[in-house]
Order: structure tokens, then sequence, then C-alpha cells
């Protein structure tokens, strides 16, 4: 990850980490509850969850393995999910950056890594890792919002992240999600879409403190075309927006 891009990632996820423990997007939703059926998980597993956050992927699937391994670049982002799960004597937390693991070669039975790779500036290195470190045959659950096949939708919600979130690098299309994981030799096994409904305001002071910016990325949003507006599902009343829908992909690679 480029020493700037990981810097404000850092910068970001410290001075907002009790927001991302307690954000219903996070902590909360039907891929969340997924999770352990989408993977054949054993009571011998060892487990991997790519930039933790919250700990919500580690808290879910700890009962079902022996081993979880939690891993954030953030160490106060980390510490505050290790507060909120420290009952839970199975996990082990580390600071490591997605590309660049601090783990041997074909260590985990499993990789998760949830909401969290639109931030990482070369999804490449990050799913290249992930194959390095899985075990032959084992499996990789991603999990994230993507951009539209469209490129005027896929410029637009990348804007809007960008605007609202400074760590934001991109969301990419499926296409190229797929581009990646073949080149990796991580064979697609199952997939899902669905357009999951976000509280605007909840979503923009998760990250926006500014009144002033805040405004800003609203303008953004109202000075849209219609097409943009619809296909994004903002509910606007009164030139106030209340929620929009994301696009999000869930996605299952074996390693070949």
């Amino acid at each position: 990850m480029d020493k700037e891009g990981k810097k404000l990632v850092q910068k970001v996820f410290s001075e907002n980490k009790q927001a991302y423990v307690k954000s219903n997007t996070h902590a909360k939703g039907a891929d969340l509850l997924a999770i352990p059926d989408w993977l054949s998980l054993s009571a011998t597993d060892r487990v991997l969850d790519i930039a933790t956050g919250g700990g919500h992927v580690a808290r879910t699937l700890s009962p079902y393995v022996d081993q979880m391994y939690a891993t954030d670049l953030t160490k106060e982002m980390l510490a505050e999910a290790a507060r909120h799960l420290q009952s839970f004597d199975n996990i082990h937390y580390i600071i490591a950056d997605a590309e660049n693991l601090p783990f041997l070669n074909n260590s985990f039975d499993h990789v998760v890594c949830r909401i969290a790779a639109h931030h990482f500036p070369s999804p490449n290195c990050f799913v290249k890792e992930v194959e390095r470190v899985l075990k032959p045959g084992g499996s990789f659950l991603l999990i994230d919002n993507i951009a539209s096949e469209t490129d005027p939708f896929d410029i637009f919600i990348n804007t809007l992240e960008k605007l609202r979130d400074r760590s934001h690098h991109r969301s990419l299309k499926i296409s190229e999600w797929k581009q990646i994981f073949y080149r990796n030799q991580l064979k697609i096994t199952k997939e899902q879409t669905r357009k999951k409904t976000l509280p605007f305001d909840n979503w923009l002071h998760r990250t926006v403190q500014d009144k002033k910016w805040r405004q800003k990325v609203s303008t953004f949003v109202l000075t849209s075309g219609p097409n943009i507006l619809n296909h994004y599902q903002f509910e606007i009343k009164e030139k106030r927006i209340h929620s929009f829908a994301l696009d999000e992909w869930m996605v299952l690679g074996t390693k070949l």
C-alpha cells in the first residue's frame, strides 16, 4: 500500500474508530449473517479477517473455528475492536497491511475481507497476498461496494465516496474484480449482488465532521442528473437527502 494512502487510512480510521464499531452498516447486514453459510467451516480451521475494522466478521466467525486472526492497518481501530471482543479468547489481533501480510504461505483455511477493499491502492497486490496465505483448496470471501459497469455511474459513486472519505481509493467494477481473481488463480464458485439502502446523514457524518464540507457533499449529489439519482435510489425531499442505495458484491473464490 502506498505510504501516503496508508497514512490517510490510518488517520481516518483512528479518528472514527468508535463510529465504525457502532455503525449499523458494518455491525449488521444480511451479508454478515450469511458469511458462515457461505464458508464450509470446521472446528479446526484457521481463519483470517483482513481489515477487520470494528471486528464484526471476527466476532461472527469466532464460535465456529479454532483460531481467528483479525488484522487491520490502524492500531487504534484494532485496539477498539479488541476492547469490544475481549470475551472471545480465540481471536488474535495483528497490525497488518492487506497488501503485505505478515504470514507464511498456505497458512489459512479461509480468508475474509468485508467492506474494506475500496480503501486499498492495489487490489491486485491484496488478492495476490490472499492467494499466497491461503491453503490449497482454501476459500476467499470478498464483500465490498462496487461501481457500475456504466462509466458515468462509476465516476459519480467514486467521486462521492472520495468527497465523503479521503481514505477511499476506488470501488471496482465486478468485471475488474473478476479479472483480478482469474489473474491470481482464484476460481469463483459463488457470487451475489444486492442493493443496500443507507441513511444519508449517518453515512456522511461517520467520516465528515465539518458542516461546510457536509454541505459540499450534499450539493454534489443534489446537482447530479436524474439518471444518476435514480440509479442510486436517492430519496430527496425538499432538497434534503434522506437515503440512497449502494451496490454490493459478495463473492467466494477457491484457491486452485
